[in-house]
Protein backbone atom coordinates (compact mmCIF):
# COMPACT_ATOMS: atom_id res chain seq x y z
CA UNK A 1 0.00 0.00 0.00
CA UNK A 2 1.49 3.41 -0.94
CA UNK A 3 1.89 6.04 1.74
CA UNK A 4 3.33 9.45 2.49
CA UNK A 5 5.24 10.20 5.64
CA UNK A 6 4.26 13.23 7.68
CA UNK A 7 5.84 14.04 11.04
CA UNK A 8 7.07 10.46 11.38
CA UNK A 9 3.63 8.99 10.67
CA UNK A 10 2.75 6.94 7.59
CA UNK A 11 -0.43 8.13 5.90
CA UNK A 12 -2.06 5.74 3.40
CA UNK A 13 -2.77 6.97 -0.10
CA UNK A 14 -4.05 5.08 -3.13
CA UNK A 15 -2.04 4.39 -6.27
CA UNK A 16 -3.02 7.80 -7.72
CA UNK A 17 -2.08 9.69 -4.56
CA UNK A 18 -5.55 10.25 -3.08
CA UNK A 19 -5.85 10.01 0.68
CA UNK A 20 -7.44 6.71 1.75
CA UNK A 21 -8.89 8.04 5.02
CA UNK A 22 -10.54 11.48 5.01
CA UNK A 23 -9.78 11.89 8.73
CA UNK A 24 -6.01 11.46 8.24
CA UNK A 25 -5.85 14.93 6.68
CA UNK A 26 -3.89 17.71 8.33
CA UNK A 27 -2.22 20.77 6.84
CA UNK A 28 1.03 18.78 6.98
CA UNK A 29 -0.60 16.00 4.95
CA UNK A 30 -1.86 18.62 2.47
CA UNK A 31 1.68 19.97 2.12
CA UNK A 32 3.06 16.46 1.53
CA UNK A 33 0.43 15.71 -1.14
CA UNK A 34 1.04 19.10 -2.77
CA UNK A 35 4.79 18.49 -2.87
CA UNK A 36 4.22 15.02 -4.34
CA UNK A 37 2.05 16.63 -7.04
CA UNK A 38 4.62 19.31 -7.87
CA UNK A 39 2.92 22.26 -6.18
CA UNK A 40 5.72 24.49 -4.95
CA UNK A 41 4.06 25.95 -1.87
CA UNK A 42 0.72 25.91 -0.10
CA UNK A 43 0.32 29.60 0.57
CA UNK A 44 -2.22 30.98 3.02
CA UNK A 45 -4.56 31.64 0.06
CA UNK A 46 -4.25 28.07 -1.18
CA UNK A 47 -4.81 26.67 2.31
CA UNK A 48 -7.93 28.85 2.69
CA UNK A 49 -9.27 27.28 -0.50
CA UNK A 50 -8.37 23.75 0.64
CA UNK A 51 -9.95 24.20 4.08
CA UNK A 52 -13.16 25.55 2.51
CA UNK A 53 -13.33 22.59 0.10
CA UNK A 54 -12.88 20.13 2.99
CA UNK A 55 -15.46 21.83 5.20
CA UNK A 56 -17.98 21.98 2.36
CA UNK A 57 -17.39 18.35 1.42
CA UNK A 58 -17.74 17.25 5.06
CA UNK A 59 -21.02 19.12 5.37
CA UNK A 60 -22.63 18.29 1.99
CA UNK A 61 -20.67 15.26 0.72
CA UNK A 62 -20.03 17.12 -2.52
CA UNK A 63 -17.44 19.47 -4.02
CA UNK A 64 -18.53 23.13 -3.92
CA UNK A 65 -19.23 25.21 -7.02
CA UNK A 66 -15.90 26.69 -8.05
CA UNK A 67 -17.06 30.32 -8.05
CA UNK A 68 -18.58 29.83 -4.59
CA UNK A 69 -15.21 28.76 -3.21
CA UNK A 70 -13.55 31.99 -4.28
CA UNK A 71 -16.40 34.12 -2.97
CA UNK A 72 -16.42 32.36 0.40
CA UNK A 73 -12.67 32.71 0.94
CA UNK A 74 -12.69 36.36 -0.22
CA UNK A 75 -10.47 35.76 -3.23
CA UNK A 76 -10.79 36.75 -6.91
CA UNK A 77 -13.48 35.00 -8.93
CA UNK A 78 -11.04 32.63 -10.68
CA UNK A 79 -9.02 31.79 -7.56
CA UNK A 80 -9.05 28.03 -8.19
CA UNK A 81 -7.58 28.44 -11.66
CA UNK A 82 -5.11 31.07 -10.46
CA UNK A 83 -3.98 29.04 -7.45
CA UNK A 84 -4.13 25.43 -8.71
CA UNK A 85 -4.87 25.43 -12.45
CA UNK A 86 -6.72 22.15 -11.98
CA UNK A 87 -9.63 21.74 -9.53
CA UNK A 88 -8.94 17.99 -9.41
CA UNK A 89 -5.56 18.81 -7.89
CA UNK A 90 -7.25 20.98 -5.25
CA UNK A 91 -9.61 18.02 -4.57
CA UNK A 92 -6.64 15.70 -4.05
CA UNK A 93 -4.73 18.10 -1.78
CA UNK A 94 -7.92 18.62 0.26
CA UNK A 95 -7.83 14.88 1.03
CA UNK A 96 -11.19 14.07 -0.54
CA UNK A 97 -11.87 10.52 -1.80
CA UNK A 98 -10.83 9.77 -5.36
CA UNK A 99 -13.48 11.19 -7.71
CA UNK A 100 -15.05 9.11 -10.44
CA UNK A 101 -14.69 10.06 -14.12
CA UNK A 102 -17.99 11.94 -14.16
CA UNK A 103 -16.84 14.16 -11.29
CA UNK A 104 -13.44 14.70 -12.89
CA UNK A 105 -15.15 15.87 -16.09
CA UNK A 106 -17.43 18.18 -14.12
CA UNK A 107 -14.47 19.68 -12.27
CA UNK A 108 -12.23 20.10 -15.30
CA UNK A 109 -14.72 20.93 -18.03
CA UNK A 110 -17.95 21.89 -16.29
CA UNK A 111 -19.82 19.07 -18.01
CA UNK A 112 -20.00 15.34 -18.40
CA UNK A 113 -19.14 13.70 -21.72
CA UNK A 114 -22.11 13.16 -24.00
Amino acid sequence: MPYIEVSGKQIEIDEEGYLRNFDDWTEGVACAIAEREGVEELTRERLDIIRFIRDYYRRYNFFPILNAICKNVNQPRDCINEQFLDPVLAWKIAGLPRPDETMINLLRYGQTPT
